[in-house]
């Protein structure tokens, strides 16, 4: 599923073909996606433009001069798709090798000026809702979200509170999105690898100096991988069909048996299985 990085990647690379757009014609082709849409959510959107596109955590945000916020998740497979007279709008060089199946094309924005922006989803987990911006943040998508790991609400002394007596182990607390927004199993993997914490640990064990190394690598870890252009593991895809390439950077993600790249260490990163999933992480250094 994208992470935080390869969201905040499609708005990056939305916003100049939405940020102030005309919505002429909203289309559904279908009646749901992993939730069914609103039953009026052509009439409210078709007409309206759009103002300056957010994100919260994993979802893109696309207001609407109406007073009201589209409310939009990627699934597993969705992917946004930017077409100028019925052809992508390929802007990256990037390797596309993924054919693009228009029966998955679910809602399609057609723009003033003929530019339109295809929803594309397979495998139908994306979702898109739209709300009121006055109760927004009420949503059951967003009510429950903690802290968004870019920006200054994320510090030494807002990480340190939340992680404050908790026995549950490291990772389980940095994957909690009550805690904090928007990381993923594999940005919090490179993380506490970065500030050499064992992802077994009890979150509430660290101490100060602890705290501080991983409040710099969850932020040095995410800016790097939106500088990338994200993770594309799957079927993840930017909006113009390209690819990112943070994975080649990858420090122990996926590296069962390869050496720790940590200078001077030893030790071979390692696989466990944590609530079902995939933990890598070194033995020797991460402690």
């Amino acid at each position: 599923m994208p992470e935080l990085p390869e969201v905040e990647t499609v708005r990056r690379g939305l916003a100049p073909h939405l940020d102030g757009a005309l919505i002429e014609t909203l289309v559904l082709n279908r009646a749901d996606l992993r939730f069914p849409f609103p039953s009026d959510l052509v009439q409210r959107v078709s007409g309206r433009r759009v103002l300056t596109l957010g994100r919260r955590a994993k979802y893109l945000l696309i207001p609407l001069n109406s007073g009201e916020t589209l409310i939009l998740h990627l699934g597993m497979s969705g992917r946004m798709i930017v077409e100028r007279g019925g052809e992508a709008d390929a802007t990256a060089e990037f390797h596309h090798d993924v054919p693009r199946l228009k029966q998955h094309d679910h809602v399609i924005f057609r723009l003033e000026g003929g530019t339109q922006v295809v929803f594309n989803d397979p495998r139908r987990f994306g979702s898109l809702d739209l709300q009121p911006n006055d109760r927004l943040e009420e949503t059951p998508s967003l009510a429950a979200l903690g802290l968004e790991p870019l920006g200054n609400a994320l510090n030494r002394d807002a990480l340190a509170g939340l992680l404050a007596g908790r026995r549950t182990p490291m990772k389980a607390a940095l994957l909690d999105q009550r805690l904090i927004a928007g990381l993923g199993n594999i940005y919090v993997c490179e993380a506490l690898h970065r500030s050499r914490i064992a992802p077994t640990r009890p979150a509430g064990s660290l101490a100060g100096r602890e705290v501080d190394a991983l409040v710099i690598a969850i932020r040095d870890v995410l800016a790097e991988a939106i500088e990338a252009g994200g993770s594309t593991l799957r079927d993840f895809r930017h909006e113009d069909g390209s690819l990112g390439y943070f994975q080649h950077a990858f420090r122990v993600y996926d590296r069962e048996g390869e050496p720790c790249p940590t200078p001077g260490c030893r030790g071979l990163v390692r696989r466990l299985v944590q609530s079902g999933r995939s933990t890598f992480h070194c033995l020797e250094c991460q402690r």
